[in-house]
């Protein structure tokens, strides 16, 4: 018996190498695209093949519990993944594996962003010149099911390369993900959160200068869509990243006119009033910019000292659970801005402004 085994044991079949791996990966995900209508026997034998064809090629790009990962298997099999268009293809076929495949192929992909050959990020260059495989990734967040969560993973990779990025900050797609973001679906509204907040804060210079060029539409839709929503969670998240974006020096041209907006102060002051605490204390990130704007325009001034009273009684008494040292001296500065502030003239066609907590109107 033992004989018989060893004999076995020498038409083992050879270990691929990464090249043939992709290829017959390759070969595989065509199969699965093109044949809807094979027989089931067939189609379950290459989705077989096909979980242990992603396995092995993860295996190559991450390693295993006995070894490290190689330099030359990685680097053979980066440039063989994306010369035939093999990503493209993967990406095609994604919504037809199961969800464990799924995770293993998006693991890969990952993987595949960030590896190097000779110094050349590869999978920029594939995606330089198949830019339009970010539109079909961006666009999943418009299907219902567990694919959306796939291409977003996806997506937040590739945008990690900036010129990925530039593009989908240039694009339509911008203006859809306010809506993304407002899904009923949990999973999905909150990746398209991420994929948001990765845009918005991965690439500074690239943001500052969206910003800059969009400031009108972007702004609005990003306090009427996300700082105004009745969703707490969507509402939290933006006032988060709103204050991230406006804090950031790369920003500090588009944080100026942001503060210089009595419309955007007022927005502020309402979130103030938010019952929920951790509204009020992210809120208070941003509101202290208003406040601490040396050349505050005489509308938001006028603002300020009308209600001054109402808004040094809500600071005094707000607090928060752990002692901070920093929140209470920027509350402390806030405090004392808002006491020493004088009315202005001010625009005689702004007859009536806001008054914190009341429904009064305040007039110049």
């Amino acid at each position: 018996m033992a004989k018989k085994l060893t004999i076995k044991g020498l038409f083992k079949p050879k270990a691929r190498t990464p090249i043939e791996l992709v290829k017959h990966m390759r070969e595989l995900l065509i199969f699965v695209d093109q044949n809807n209508d094979v027989r089931e026997q067939k189609r379950k034998e290459k989705m077989e093949e096909l979980t242990k064809a992603i396995l092995e090629i993860r295996t190559v790009v991450y390693g295993d519990d006995d070894s490290e990962p190689n330099k030359d298997s990685c680097a053979q099999l980066t440039q063989e993944f994306f010369r035939e268009n093999t990503f493209r293809l993967l990406i095609v076929c994604l919504s037809k594996l199961n969800l464990g495949d799924r995770k293993n192929a998006t693991h890969v992909i990952a993987n595949l962003q960030r590896q190097k050959v000779q110094s050349r990020s590869i999978a920029l260059e594939y995606l330089e010149n198949n830019i339009d495989i970010m539109d079909i990734l961006i666009k999943g967040y418009e299907d219902s099911g567990d694919i959306a969560l796939s291409y977003g993973a996806i997506s937040r990779e590739c945008i990690r390369h900036q010129n990925i990025a530039r593009y989908v900050l240039e694009s339509d797609h911008m203006k859809k993900f306010f809506y993304y973001i407002q899904t009923p679906n949990f999973d999905i509204a909150s990746d398209a959160a991420a994929t948001f907040k990765e845009l918005m804060t991965r690439h500074k210079s690239t943001v500052a200068e969206f910003l800059s060029e969009n400031y009108e539409w972007f702004f609005q839709e990003y306090n009427s869509q996300l700082l105004e929503s009745p969703n707490y969670i969507t509402k939290r998240q933006a006032i988060k990243l709103l204050g991230d974006m406006l804090l950031d020096r790369s920003n500090s041209d588009v944080m100026v006119r942001y503060v210089c907006s009595l419309d955007n102060m007022i927005i502020l002051m309402n979130l103030l009033r938010d019952p929920k605490k951790t509204i009020k204390l992210e809120t208070f990130q941003v509101f202290k910019l208003f406040v601490a704007n040396q050349n505050k325009p005489p509308e938001i001034v006028n603002v300020l000292v009308t209600n001054r009273t109402k808004l040094l009684r809500f600071f005094n008494d707000f607090t928060i659970e752990k002692d901070d040292e920093q929140f209470e001296a920027n509350k402390a500065q806030v405090i004392n801005e808002i006491s020493v502030l004088e009315l202005k003239p001010c625009n005689p066609k702004m007859s009536s402004l806001f008054s914190f907590r009341t429904n009064c109107e305040v007039r110049c």
